[in-house]
């Protein structure tokens, strides 16, 4: 229990010293120097990390180890959670919509510098928003929902960050009750709730993926105990905060389900529903965001910009790079055969897809990879949870490139892929001494 006790005191420790970086009122860290500073911090929290889920996967708990667990996650994350958030504006913006929807306009039809929304700009949240002067919002509906709910009750940084806690909490409790169904280890959470990443991003930062967390953990759960229309409509929620979990359908998809698909379907045109009004521009600032951010030149996916460093790439080659991902998904999908109620199978399905579109489309943010975190705590593969949490490598980018940075994630999450296909193929899964151990 010593090493528990001293991985859970360490990662607490290493928050506050993250916390004691920031410079107060700064919108950021305080300086790049800090920045550095505050990443390499941030190393040695994953290092400690990657410590203790070493531990929880080699070792039977120690009594009063989930305790010990759940304690620790929640320290950390009120840590965090009084102080303004200095590692992205995007809360900002969150508050900012559900500002605009609680004054009886849609989120969609104006950008924040329209004169329309003046009477709603104030010192506290409006100067906080991004792209304010050009760009609508880009959430979709279910998210939208969300921030119009919080901003009901407070349209206050500190309550946007609270609820966004407070889908970790219901994404925990669900594998908690995931986790008794794969008759694992409970301390096993810590997977999930001992991530630094997840602490900073979702309750020092507010970012709404951590109801892409929740809503997953409940589309995981809803499979594994085969309640078909009720995946579907968790599955459909997480789908319209943030598209990416679209990709976990051949997970928890069966043939002859008819359900499933009929829930999620139901739930998007049912979510869209409370946004027609505004027609096309529901999309907000999306396809725009897609050229920002070099998707649509390729300059932002990190293989392709990589060949770039060897040889000129034609116009075409994001649409043939995008192709040649769909049919590897395609291909992926085909070949999971029907999980029913198979927990491990279930979230190792999860793990793989969940990782493989993070990866292909290269997100350049670490809080989009910490949903990564979810399956790897009932099928926990080396690769999947490095990439869950080393991701925070993602805050600076002194090269300020799109390649050799991201090496620093991707090439040792492709070296640990390769060594978890070994284990799978000789059907020695990391967690099988640690199942056997607890049957």
């Amino acid at each position: 229990m010593r090493l528990w006790l001293l991985c859970g005191v360490l990662l607490e420790a290493l928050v506050l010293g993250g916390m004691a970086l920031h410079v107060p009122g700064a919108g950021n860290v305080g300086s790049e120097h800090l920045a550095d500073i505050f990443v390499g911090v941030m190393g040695v929290a994953g290092a400690v990390y990657f410590a203790a889920v070493a531990l929880v996967l080699r070792r039977p708990p120690p009594r009063g180890a989930l305790l010990w667990v759940l304690a620790v996650a929640l320290v950390t994350r009120l840590s965090v959670l009084f102080s303004p958030p200095f590692l992205s504006s995007d809360m900002y913006r969150y508050v900012w919509d559900g500002k605009v929807q609680a004054a009886g306009i849609s989120p969609y039809r104006y950008i924040p510098d329209d004169p329309a929304l003046a009477p709603l700009r104030d010192d506290a949240i409006y100067p906080g928003v991004n792209r304010h002067e050009y760009a609508p919002t880009i959430y979709p509906p279910m998210a939208q929902l969300i921030f119009a709910a919080v901003a009901r009750v407070s349209p206050t940084v500190l309550a946007m960050k609270t609820a966004m806690v407070g889908f970790e909490i219901i994404a925990i409790i669900a594998i908690l009750r995931l986790l008794d169904l794969a008759a694992a280890p409970r301390a096993r959470v810590l997977i999930y709730a001992w991530n630094p990443l997840a602490v900073w991003s979702f309750a020092g930062n507010g970012h709404v993926d951590a109801a892409v967390v929740g809503f997953v953990a409940l589309t995981l759960l809803a499979c594994a105990l085969r309640r078909r229309a009720l995946t579907g409509v968790a599955l459909g929620c997480a789908i319209l905060i943030k598209f990416l979990p679209v990709v976990i359908a051949p997970a928890i998809w069966r043939r002859w389900d008819w359900r499933t698909p009929l829930g999620c379907a139901l739930t998007i045109v049912a979510l869209y529903l409370c946004y027609v009004s505004a027609g096309w521009r529901v999309l907000g600032f999306l396809p725009a965001y897609a050229g920002e951010e070099g998707f649509t030149r390729g300059s932002g996916i990190w293989l392709l910009a990589g060949l770039e460093r060897v040889t000129a790439l034609p116009p075409s080659a994001p649409l043939i790079y995008f192709a040649l991902v769909a049919a590897a998904f395609a291909w992926l999908a085909a070949t999971m055969t029907a999980a029913g109620g198979d927990v491990h199978r279930i979230a190792g399905n999860a793990a793989i897809l969940t990782a493989g579109a993070t990866v292909a489309i290269s997100a350049h943010y670490p809080w989009y990879f910490v949903w990564l975190a979810v399956p790897s705590c009932i099928t926990p593969y080396r690769s999947v949870i490095f990439l869950s949490a080393a991701s925070m490598l993602l805050y600076r980018n002194p090269l300020d490139e799109r390649f050799f940075w991201p090496c620093l994630l991707y090439l040792p999450a492709i070296l640990l892929a390769v060594l978890d296909l070994r284990c799978h193929m000789a059907q020695r899964p990391i967690s099988a001494s640690v199942i056997e151990r607890n049957a």
